[in-house]
């Protein structure tokens, strides 16, 4: 084999290794961004069901205006995109939602929502 033919297997072999290098790095970084979005759906719609307690007349097994007495389903508190966990107050409820991936820096996805009567607002916390 010729030089220059020993010198094109070389190049070539050098390429496909960066291309799979870099194909990893892409799918993980969707990954982690998958994962947020779900966590972030799941904490909307946590939320949602919440504010539809705090709306619901004591009488009809809602909350008449209060968060007190509001618990997770225990089919959600554990979903494919993560964990949650809430703390109520009679005018909010927190739910943390911790996601199944890594972020970034190492540790796992997470976020929260505050859930107001009215609102919901998610925040990244890592």
């Amino acid at each position: 084999m010729g030089q220059q033919q020993l010198l094109l297997i070389v190049l070539g072999v050098i390429v496909v290794g960066i291309a799979v290098v870099v194909g990893i790095n892409l799918f993980n970084a969707n990954a982690v961004s998958s994962n947020r979005d779900g966590v972030v759906s799941d904490l909307n719609n946590l939320g949602a069901m919440g504010q539809q307690y705090y709306k619901k007349p004591i009488s009809m097994g809602g909350g008449g205006n209060t968060f007190t007495g509001w618990t997770l389903p225990a089919e959600l508190d554990t979903t494919a995109n993560g964990n949650y966990a809430i703390t109520v107050a009679a005018q909010t409820v927190t739910i943390n939602g911790y996601g199944t991936e890594n972020a970034e820096d190492g540790n796992d996805v997470h976020h929260r929502a505050a859930v107001g009567p009215q609102t919901i607002v998610v925040s990244k916390i890592n």
